[in-house]
C-alpha cells in the first residue's frame, strides 16, 4: 500500500529546497521549490511550506483532478463519491484530487466516512488537495446575520479538510449593492472564515464563478481588502462571465489573480484534431501561471459536452503535459 506524503515530510523538502536556494542552486532559482512561496522572487504567492503536499520537487507544476470534471457521471450513479480517488488514480494516472462538496453534502461531520474517504486516498496513494464549497450561503450577504450564518457554514468544511489533510477549502464571494459594497461585505465574510481557518491551519481560496467574483480586478481588490495570509484565489481559466451581456478576458484575469494564487483551474471544454482546447491558448495561460511564480497544483476541470467526461479529462491532461515540456527550461 502506498502511503501519503505527511505534511512533516513537505516541511522537511522544503526546507531542504530552500536551503539549497540559500546556496545559489541556480536551477532551483529557476524552477522554484514546489510549494513553496515564491521561490522565485517573481511574484505571485503559491501557498505555505506547511501546504507543499507530495512527492519531492516537481518541474513547473504538478497535475490534479477536480472531482466536478465527473459531475455528470457521478449524478448518474455510475460512480460513487468514494471511488473517485481509484478512478483518478487507476485511470488517469494522477495523484492528487480536489473535491466538490455537493457530492457527499451530509458527510461533512460523518467521522466514520471521512476515515473511509481517508483509507481509500491512503490505499492509492492519492492527496486529497481542497474541496470546493458550494451552497452554503453567501459570505458576501448584505444582512449582518445572513453574513455570520454563511460563515459558519463553511466551518464544516475547514473541519472536514483539516481532517482529509487538505490544504485548504474552495469557496465563493456572492454578495449584492454597489462594486466598492459587495467588496467590503465580501471581504468582512473572508475574513472572518479565515479567522478560523487560522485555528486548524486551513487556507480559504476563492475562485472566479460568477458575479463580480468573475470580474478580476474586483476579486484581487477583495483580497487586498481581506489582507490575510490564508486568503487567496483560484483562478479558473473559463468562469470570467460576469453576467449575460458581459465577459472578462481571460488572459488578463488570470493575470490580475495569479499574485494571490494558492491553486489554479484549468478549465477545458472542447478540443481540436491537433488536442488543442479550442477557446483557450493553454501555452499562454500556463506561461501566466508559471511567470507570476506558481509551482503548486493545477488542476483538471473538463466541463464540455460533446465528449465523454473521461476523454475531456485524458485529452486535459495530455495538453497540460504536453504545455508543461514546451515550457520547461533547457
Amino acid at each position: 500500500m502506498t502511503t501519503r506524503p505527511t505534511r512533516r515530510d513537505f516541511l522537511a523538502a522544503g526546507g531542504r529546497a530552500l536551503a539549497a536556494l540559500a546556496a545559489g542552486d541556480a536551477v532551483l532559482e529557476k524552477l522554484g521549490s514546489f510549494g513553496a512561496t515564491r521561490a522565485t522572487g517573481l511574484p505571485g504567492a503559491t501557498g505555505s511550506l506547511a501546504h507543499a503536499h507530495g512527492p519531492a520537487p516537481a518541474p513547473w507544476f504538478r497535475i490534479s483532478l477536480a472531482q466536478w470534471s465527473l459531475h455528470r457521471t457521478i449524478r448518474a450513479g455510475e460512480l460513487d463519491h468514494l471511488d473517485f480517488v481509484r478512478v483518478a488514480r487507476q485511470e488517469f494516472g494522477i495523484e492528487a484530487v480536489e473535491y466538490v462538496n455537493t457530492f457527499f453534502k451530509d458527510k461533512a461531520k460523518d467521522a466514520a466516512y471521512l476515515a473511509e474517504m481517508n483509507r481509500r486516498a491512503d490505499g492509492e496513494g492519492v492527496y486529497q488537495h481542497l474541496i470546493m464549497c458550494d451552497g452554503e450561503g453567501r459570505l458576501g450577504a448584505p444582512d449582518e446575520a445572513e453574513r455570520k450564518k454563511a460563515v459558519e457554514n463553511h466551518y464544516k468544511w475547514v473541519d472536514a479538510a483539516k481532517t482529509l489533510d487538505c490544504a485548504m477549502i474552495r469557496v465563493n464571494a456572492a454578495s449584492e449593492g454597489t462594486w466598492e459594497e459587495q467588496a467590503k461585505l465580501a471581504a468582512d465574510g473572508l475574513r472572518r472564515l479565515c479567522e478560523y481557518g487560522d485555528q486548524v491551519g486551513i487556507d480559504i481560496v476563492v475562485e472566479n464563478h460568477g458575479g463580480l467574483s468573475s470580474n478580476a480586478a474586483w476579486l484581487a481588490q477583495v483580497m487586498r481588502l481581506v489582507d490575510h495570509p490564508r486568503c487567496g484565489t483560484l483562478p479558473d481559466f473559463g468562469n470570467f462571465r460576469i453576467s449575460e451581456t458581459e465577459t472578462y478576458d481571460k488572459y488578463r484575469g488570470v493575470q490580475e489573480l495569479m499574485p494571490f494564487a494558492k491553486a489554479v483551474s484549468a478549465k477545458s471544454h472542447d478540443f481540436d484534431e491537433e488536442g488543442n482546447e479550442t477557446d483557450k491558448d493553454y501555452r499562454r495561460l500556463m506561461r501566466i501561471v508559471l511567470e507570476a511564480g506558481y509551482r503548486g497544483w493545477v488542476g483538471i476541470e473538463y466541463e464540455g459536452r460533446r465528449l465523454p467526461e473521461r476523454e475531456g479529462i485524458r485529452l486535459t491532461k495530455q495538453l497540460l503535459e504536453r504545455v508543461r515540456d514546451e515550457l520547461a527550461p533547457v
